[in-house]
């Protein structure tokens, strides 16, 4: 059974809005009490979060579909609906979020980090935030926006100081359960690790964590074996150790040679070109290893390489590796940048700032992009009439009728708000420049502005009195 992911392809997706309620106030003796529907609530968001306890991406390899809660719609007597449960999705330090496209969303490191990876839509507002003095009753309420979805890749880099690579059977599982606590698989045939291991190192006052990355071979970098898969583990490392075996029982391999292989994988990998280095010449306890230990040691001296033979059944050599490997460690940490609070940075939009766009994408057909048309087309719902007047009431005063008209449409032509996929597409009637707006704004309610019936009888039946008393003292008899 898999106990440890390092990659997944996680489909997340964010909680609706509620919908707004249209709602007239109704009690004794006031019957049309004025509006009075809630706001929609707004959707949960989708949140991944570092937490130190979570070692694998294996919860979301069985699950990998998530779903925040949306909200609660309005209700009346102006009841907001209840907003959404955020879903928070714990992940381990060294988390890279990544499109699929490859794209590098996010890189959490650090207890506590977050990223929103989908954001809840906003709820839709009811007929009393609707309202205003020119429309008083509005028999409509906005929908409540959809929530973000997608799919998004986590991978998982392991977050260490030191990484011990080589070949398969190297002895790297052997080093690390005698320099840590850990206590990694250990056999004598290739791949017996197929998880990196961690462990956690004290030499004098430095404390750091050597990671065992699983064998590489030659086409590793490519994907043969299981260097593909861990080659990423070592990214974060501040120092590479090779792990040689002097007593290979293969005739075909060396030392030597095995660190020239490794290290062509390490540079087609890219990126690990300026880790220092440090190689260790294990299983000298057997005299044949020690015999080729000696053999070899000079010429990687020569190539600039510290040396040190260990032996992890015997304990040899031991501490000056781990001393050796923490002055490396500490030496790193010291030459890193400090640290600086985040700061939350301001970027306004500039106050001229429209934001949408309108091209013309064929003859006849006008396309509309920008955050607040495709949010408003969103909340309209197209079944009521007064929505849709008061949705082209909106984008006439975002001055998208005007940018039509600058673009070359005219009446007739189709106008699509929205991406290709997901588009609204209609006809398009200009109001702007052809005189309709003095018929009144569309989306408006002109019953509370005509005189009321009883009024306008009273009216009529003075005019008429006044009528006939003019007649009347205008009659002479005689």
């Amino acid at each position: 059974m898999t106990t440890f992911v390092d990659r997944v392809e996680l489909h997340v997706a964010a909680g609706n809005g509620g919908h707004g309620c249209a709602s007239v106030h109704r009690e004794k003796f006031k019957p049309l009490g004025g509006p009075d529907g809630g706001n929609g609530g707004r959707g949960g968001d989708v949140i991944l979060v570092v937490d130190q306890s979570v070692t694998t991406l294996l919860d979301y390899h069985h699950s990998p579909h998530r779903k925040a809660t949306n909200g609660k719609p309005g209700e009346g007597g102006n009841r907001s609906g209840k907003d959404g449960q955020d879903l928070v999705l714990p992940v381990p330090d060294g988390t890279v979020v990544l499109d699929n496209q490859g794209n590098v969303l996010a890189d959490m490191v650090g207890q506590g980090t977050t990223y929103v990876a989908a954001e809840g839509g906003r709820g839709g507002l009811g007929n009393a935030a609707l309202a205003s003095a020119r429309r008083k009753a509005p028999g409509f309420a906005l929908l409540g926006v959809p929530g973000q979805a997608g799919d998004v890749v986590l991978e998982l880099k392991t977050v260490a100081d030191v990484a011990l690579v080589g070949y398969p059977s190297a002895g790297k599982s052997s080093l690390i359960s005698v320099l840590s606590a850990a206590k990694p698989k250990i056999a004598d045939y290739p791949f017996t690790t197929l998880v990196p291991n961690l462990g956690v190192v004290t030499a004098g006052s430095t404390v750091y964590t050597v990671a065992d990355v699983p064998g590489l071979i030659p086409g590793a970098s490519q994907g043969r074996g299981l260097g593909l898969e861990f080659l990423r583990h070592v990214e974060r490392c501040s120092v590479l150790v090779h792990v040689l075996d002097t007593a290979t029982l293969e005739s075909d391999r060396d030392p030597v040679s095995d660190l020239d292989v490794i290290e062509e994988e390490l540079r087609q990998y890219g990126g690990l070109e300026d880790r220092p280095r440090i190689v260790v010449l294990n299983k000298v306890d057997i005299p044949d290893g020690q015999d080729l230990a000696d053999m070899i040691r000079p010429d990687l001296e020569a190539r600039g390489y510290r040396v040190f033979e260990v032996s992890a059944v015997a304990h040899k050599g031991l501490k000056e590796l781990s001393f050796a490997l923490a002055e490396i460690v500490a030496e790193a940490r010291a030459a890193r940048p400090v640290e600086e609070a985040t700061r939350i940075v301001i970027r306004p939009k500039a106050v001229d700032d429209a934001g949408f766009t309108v091209r013309q994408e064929e003859e006849g057909l006008f396309r509309v992009r920008g955050e607040k048309p495709e949010r408003w087309v969103r909340q309209t719902d197209f079944n009521n009439d007064e929505a849709v007047g008061y949705l082209a009431d909106r984008l006439a005063r975002l001055g998208v009728e005007e940018e039509l008209m600058k673009a070359g449409a005219r009446a007739g032509d189709g106008v699509a708000i929205g991406p290709e996929d997901n588009a609204v597409v209609f006809d398009w009637e200009p109001t702007v420049m052809a005189g309709a707006e003095m018929l009144g704004r569309r989306g408006e309610d002109h019953r509370f502005e005509a005189p009321r019936p009883a009024a306008q009888r009273r009216r009529d039946r003075d005019a008429e009195r006044d009528e006939a008393l003019k007649e009347y003292e205008g009659f002479d008899p005689f």
